[in-house]
C-alpha cells in the first residue's frame, strides 16, 4: 500500500484515541467532582447535626455539706406575762410603779379607794350582828322549854318547834358571817400587788380613774413580765416539721441590735398543722438576763438543720417541671440525655436536696436549656479549671 494511501487511516485513530481519553478525562472530573461534593456534603451535615446539639455544662450531685438552716421569722414573747385587773370598783386612790420598772412578787403596786365596799361591809357587820343576837335568844328559848317539857307543862311538839327555830337562826349567824367574810376578802383586792418578780411593761390607770369590775381585753391597770428568759414563736412549714425536734438549736437576731446573734433552744411544738398556712407553730427558748431582747418584737429565727445523709444536692437550675412531674435531666456516656424524676427533700434556696431518683454518678445538666427531650444529643461546654476543681470537689464528696 502506499504511503498516501496510510495517512487518513492513521489520523483517523489519533482522533478516536484523543476522544476517548477525553471522555475518560471528562469522566475523571465528573467522578471526581461528585464525589468531592458528597465529602462536603456529609460534612456539612455532621458539622450542621453539631451545631443543632444544645451546649451543656454538667456537674456531679453532691452529698457532701452541713444540714443548712432554715430562716424564718419569729415572735419574742415574755416567758411568763400578767394583766392584773381590779376584782373591786371604785377609784385609784396611788400607784406606786411606772412603765420599766422592776417588781418583786407580793411588791404592792396601786391601791384603789372603795367606798361603796366599805359601807356593804359596815352593813354586813350589822346583819351578823343581828343574826349572833337572835340565835342567842332562840338557844335561851330552847334551853327553857326543854327543860319544862319533864314537867308536862309544855308539849313536845312545842319543844322542837323551839330547837328548829334555834338551828335555823344558828343557820343565819353562818350566812352572816360568810356574808361579812367574802366583803373583806374583797376588801384585800384593793392593793394590786405583783403576782412574780418581773418588769411593769404596762400601765393603762392614774390616780382618780374610776375602776369598773372586769377582766375584759384592754382594760388591764397594769401588765407585769418576767423577761429573764423569753420564748420565740415560729411558725414551721410543714415538711420541715420532723427535721425540728425539741433540743434543736436555733440563732436569733433581732434588727435593734445588728450583727448580734443569740442562742435559742426548741422547747416544744403544736403538735397541730395550722390550716391556714400549712405550718405548726414552735416554741423556743432564749437567755434575756441582760433584757437586750424586748419581748413583743420581730426576730429572725436560723433553725439549724440535720444533715441528710442519702440526699443529694444539685443547683436548683437543673430541675425541670412539667406533665410529667418533677426532672432532672442528666447526660450518660454517650452524651445522650436521660430525663430522671426525682423527689425534693429539701429545698435549701440556690441548693436543693433530692431525696430519690438520681445516683452520685450521675452527671447532672446544669441549665436544661427548653424543648430539651429524652435521647437528645449534647455537647458539655468547657469549664473554667476553677469550675472543673470544684465540680470534682463535688463528685468526691468534698465540696
Amino acid at each position: 500500500m502506499s504511503p498516501e494511501n496510510q495517512t487518513p487511516t492513521f489520523s483517523t485513530r489519533k482522533l478516536r484515541i484523543a476522544g476517548v481519553v477525553g471522555v475518560i478525562v471528562a469522566v475523571v472530573i465528573v467522578v471526581t467532582g461528585l464525589v468531592t461534593r458528597a465529602s462536603g456534603n456529609a460534612r456539612l451535615r455532621e458539622w450542621t447535626d453539631a451545631q443543632a446539639a444544645p451546649t451543656v455544662a454538667v456537674v456531679a450531685p453532691t452529698a457532701e455539706g452541713d444540714g443548712g438552716s432554715l430562716d424564718l421569722p419569729g415572735r419574742l414573747e415574755a416567758y411568763s406575762r400578767a394583766p392584773l385587773y381590779a376584782r373591786v370598783s371604785g377609784y385609784l386612790k396611788n400607784w406606786k410603779v411606772d412603765i420599766g420598772a422592776q417588781v418583786k412578787g407580793g411588791e404592792l403596786m396601786a391601791e384603789i379607794e372603795t367606798p361603796d365596799l366599805d359601807q356593804q361591809l359596815l352593813q354586813a357587820k350589822a346583819d351578823l350582828a343581828t343574826a349572833q343576837a337572835n340565835a342567842a335568844l332562840a338557844s335561851t328559848t330552847a334551853k327553857r322549854w326543854k327543860s319544862m317539857l319533864g314537867s308536862d307543862s309544855v308539849s313536845k311538839q312545842e319543844v322542837d318547834e323551839k330547837e328548829g327555830d334555834f338551828n335555823a337562826k344558828q343557820a343565819m349567824v353562818k350566812a352572816a358571817q360568810a356574808n361579812v367574810d367574802r366583803i373583806q376578802a374583797l376588801k384585800g383586792f384593793t392593793r394590786i400587788v405583783a403576782p412574780f418578780d418581773g418588769v411593769v411593761t404596762a400601765r393603762n390607770t392614774d390616780v382618780g380613774a374610776l375602776i369598773n369590775v372586769g377582766g375584759a381585753v384592754g382594760q388591764e391597770l397594769f401588765v407585769v413580765s418576767d423577761t429573764k428568759k423569753l420564748r420565740v414563736y415560729v411558725s414551721v412549714p410543714q415538711n420541715y416539721v420532723p427535721s425540728i425536734p425539741s433540743g434543736t438549736k436555733a440563732t436569733i437576731t433581732v434588727p435593734e441590735h445588728p450583727g448580734k446573734k443569740y442562742t435559742a433552744t426548741v422547747e416544744s411544738s403544736s403538735q397541730s398543722v395550722n390550716v391556714a398556712s400549712g405550718s405548726t407553730l414552735m416554741q423556743l427558748g432564749v437567755d434575756n438576763a441582760n433584757g437586750e431582747l424586748l419581748p413583743g418584737g420581730f426576730a429572725n429565727v436560723s433553725l439549724e438543720l440535720p444533715r441528710n445523709a442519702t440526699a443529694l444536692r444539685v443547683p436548683s437550675s437543673a430541675l425541670l417541671f412539667d406533665k410529667n412531674g418533677l426532672r432532672v435531666a442528666t447526660l450518660g456516656a454517650d452524651n445522650k440525655v436521660h430525663l430522671k424524676k426525682v423527689t425534693i427533700a429539701r429545698d435549701l434556696g440556690q441548693v436543693i436536696e433530692i431525696g430519690s431518683g438520681l445516683a452520685p454518678d450521675d452527671r447532672v445538666i446544669q441549665s436544661p436549656p427548653d424543648g430539651l427531650a429524652d435521647g437528645d444529643t449534647a455537647r458539655v461546654a468547657d469549664a473554667p479549671k476553677t469550675e472543673i476543681a470544684k465540680a470534682g470537689k463535688a463528685g468526691n464528696g468534698k465540696g
